[in-house]
C-alpha cells in the first residue's frame, strides 16, 4: 500500500504521533518537540521549540479528516490561538502549520496566502465558528479587546505542509520502517578499530587479556609482549576488535533507522542463545570464548528486523559487547 493511502487510514491519534515522529527528526531546527493533542491542549497539537530561538516555537495543528480542509475547519483553531494568547497562556508562535492527510482545499489554500483576508474571515465568522466553540466553560465574545488583539497578530504565520513532503521527511526517521515496512536502508560500512584500543573497549579487552592468560597459563599484562610468540592469538585479538566495532556500527544503524530498543532486543536474543555454552565446561577462558562465538554465529536469528542487515562478524561483536557490559565472562 502506498504510504499516502496508509496514512489516510490512520486514526487521529496515530496521525498526531506520526507528525510528532517527523517533526522530532528535525533536530537541526528544533531543540524540543512535544505532543499536546487532546483535552486541554489549548489549540496546540505538536509544538516544536526553535533551537536558539529564545523561546520561539512552531505549532503543527493535526487534522485527520476524510476531506480536504476548508476555512470552516480553520476558524476555531485561529480563534483558540487568539483567545489563549490574549489570556497570556502561551506566546504567539513563529509559524503555524495545518497538517492533514487530505491537505487543504483551494479556498483555504488561497486564504493562507492572503493574511489580511484570513484575518477578516476570522472576524466575520467569529460568532458562528468561535464564540461557543473555543472552550466549553466560557462564551468568548469578540469584544473590543479581542478585536484589537487580532488586529495586532501576524496572520502570515499560517501555512500548510503537503502530505508527500511530510512522508518524505518521515522516511528518514527511525520510525518509518515500523509504520510502513518496505525493508531497511543499506547499512554503512562499520568503522575500523583504532590502532590503540579506545576507552569504550576497556572492559572487553580486559576480558580478552584474562582469557589469553588462562589459556597460556601466564600473566598477559601487556598484550603486545604477552602475545609476541603467538601469532594465532594476535590475529584473534585483531579480529575480536573488528567484530566489536562492526557490532557497534550495527547499534548506530539501529538507532538511526528503527525505534529505540531493537538493537538491545537483538543483544538479548544472542545472549539467550549463548548462555548454555558460556556456562559449559571448557579447557580455559580462550576456548570458552572461541566456542561461544562459534555458537553465536550459528544462531537462527529471525525475529528481529535487524537480521536482514546483520553481518557474520556482528555476532561475535555482540558477544564482545556483552562482555564489555559485564554480562558474560570468559574466565570463571
Amino acid at each position: 500500500m502506498h504510504p499516502e493511502d496508509r496514512v489516510r487510514l490512520f486514526s487521529p491519534d496515530q496521525w498526531e504521533r506520526f507528525v510528532q515522529e517527523w517533526v522530532d527528526s528535525l533536530r537541526d531546527e528544533y531543540e524540543l518537540v512535544e505532543r499536546c493533542g487532546g483535552a486541554g491542549d489549548m489549540g496546540r497539537d505538536v509544538i516544536a521549540t526553535v533551537k536558539g530561538g529564545n523561546g520561539a516555537w512552531d505549532n503543527y495543528q493535526c487534522k485527520h479528516y476524510q476531506k480536504a480542509l476548508t476555512p470552516g475547519d480553520a476558524w476555531v483553531e485561529l480563534g483558540k490561538l487568539a483567545y489563549y494568547t490574549l489570556k497570556g497562556e502561551y506566546s504567539y508562535p513563529r509559524s503555524y502549520f495545518f497538517v492533514a492527510p487530505q491537505g487543504v482545499g483551494p479556498t483555504l489554500s488561497n486564504l493562507l496566502k492572503k493574511p489580511h483576508a484570513l484575518r477578516d474571515g476570522l472576524l466575520a465568522n467569529w460568532d458562528k465558528a468561535c464564540r461557543t466553540e473555543i472552550t466549553k466553560t466560557e462564551v468568548v465574545e469578540c469584544d473590543a479587546a479581542m478585536k484589537a488583539h487580532i488586529a495586532n497578530l501576524d496572520f502570515s504565520i499560517f501555512q500548510t505542509k503537503p502530505l508527500l513532503r511530510i512522508i518524505e521527511g518521515h522516511a528518514k526517521t527511525r520510525w518509518y520502517v515500523a509504520r510502513f515496512g518496505g525493508g531497511l536502508p543499506t547499512r554503512p560500512e562499520p568503522m575500523l578499530p583504532p590502532s590503540v584500543p579506545a576507552d569504550i573497549e576497556a572492559v572487553f579487552v580486559g576480558e580478552l587479556r584474562r582469557a589469553y592468560a588462562d589459556h597460556l597459563k601466564q600473566d598477559v599484562t601487556e598484550l603486545d609482549a604477552g602475545l609476541a610468540s603467538r601469532e594465532d592469538l594476535r590475529e584473534h585479538f585483531h579480529d575480536a576488535r573488528v567484530e566489536f566495532y562492526s557490532a557497534e556500527g550495527l547499534r548506530t544503524f539501529s538507532r538511526d533507522t528503527l525505534p529505540a530498543g531493537e538493537f538491545e532486543k537483538l543483544q538479548d536474543e544472542v545472549h539467550s542463545g549463548i548462555k548454555d555454552d558460556v556456562r559449559g565446561d571448557h579447557a580455559d577462558g580462550y576456548r570458552r570464548l572461541v566456542s561461544v562465538v562459534k555458537t553465536a554465529r550459528a544462531l537462527q536469528l529471525t525475529s528481529n528486523p535487524l537480521t536482514t542487515r546483520i553481518h557474520t562478524r556482528d555476532r561475535g561483536g555482540i558477544c564482545h559487547q556483552l562482555a564489555n557490559d559485564r554480562k558474560v565472562r570468559w574466565v570463571k
